[in-house]
């Protein structure tokens, strides 16, 4: 069904439309509405609406529509630093409100620890045959001597995370229950609003699952736009993480991006750079806390 089948259905009559990434905006007489592609999950809608969850847009169309019509909501011009720190405050919020225990499924983790392992084993190997490539060179761009100078430091990061890895497979087979919660599961800046109170938009990719890969893919998302260990404290302090959830987390926040040298040469510069900032800052945030977690 078209967009403007849709309207017609629910009696609006659009004046304009504006795409904005994967949303469009409809410009009407009697205000703004958002329209995008994807069903959304009725049982965890209904969830949210049990556990008074209630910083979600209006919903104007039928919960197994496969697309989403909501009013518009006006976003505040809120300082970033400000903002952030607010949608951690109400990511707690949900967790909070959605948290139940179940027995652990250990089929479940051991295919994470399987995931992870077999990603760590790639990674080395996938930059290993890189760096044996660009080693062969006679002369290396610009991007290939940043990677040339850091490889170490890649390879350092990929043995540390099997450590890690290794120490939290063996503390999660010693669970008896486990801590699931809604996941909004798609995180970031642009999905969440402020206006009258705090809204959390674009639910379409929503499911149950550890409370940490709400964090995981907050941070894949802006780790080098803000001072994560304020945000992490921020969020622990609504919702303190357990140690095999924190141990989790730091396992995926501290994988080395898989990059590939294919781009402009400006482009693989940007690449390889924010590749290795996001290693050493992901290392300052963590260590000071595994240090402290080693000494209790």
């Amino acid at each position: 069904m078209k967009i403007n089948e849709i309207l017609k259905s629910k009696g609006i009559t659009a004046r304009g439309y504006k795409k904005k990434g994967k949303v469009t905006i409809i410009e009407t007489t009697d205000g703004k509405y958002i329209y995008k592609e994807g069903k959304l999950n009725k049982q965890i809608l209904n969830y949210l609406k049990s556990r008074n969850f209630d910083y979600l847009p209006l919903f104007l169309n039928a919960k197994d529509d496969p697309y989403q019509l909501t009013t518009y909501i006006q976003d505040l011009d809120i300082p970033k630093e400000q903002k952030i720190l607010d949608l951690v405050k109400l990511t707690a919020l949900l967790h909070s409100k959605t948290t139940h225990y179940k027995e652990i499924d250990l089929d479940y983790y051991e295919e994470i620890y399987e995931d992870l392992d077999n990603n760590l084993n790639y990674l080395y190997l996938y930059y290993t045959d890189l760096i044996t490539l660009i080693e062969s060179k006679v002369y290396m761009s610009p991007s290939e001597q940043l990677l040339a100078r850091n490889i170490t430091k890649i390879y350092d990061t990929i043995s540390e995370n099997k450590k890690r890895l290794e120490n939290w497979h063996s503390h999660i087979k010693e669970k008896r229950k486990e801590r699931r919660v809604i996941l909004h599961n798609n995180l970031k800046l642009d999905h969440f609003l402020e206006a009258d109170e705090p809204y959390l938009v674009s639910w379409d990719k929503s499911k149950v699952g550890s409370p940490v890969f709400d964090i995981y893919k907050l941070y894949q998302t802006h780790a080098l736009d803000f001072d994560f260990e304020t945000i992490l404290h921020e969020y622990e302090n609504q919702y303190p993480l357990m140690k095999d959830e924190r141990e989790l987390l730091f396992i995926l926040i501290s994988q080395p991006d898989l990059i590939n040298l294919k781009n402009s040469e400006y482009q693989n510069c940007k690449v390889v750079s924010k590749m290795i900032d996001k290693i050493y800052k992901t290392e300052m945030l963590i260590s000071p806390k595994e240090s402290k977690d080693r000494a209790k």
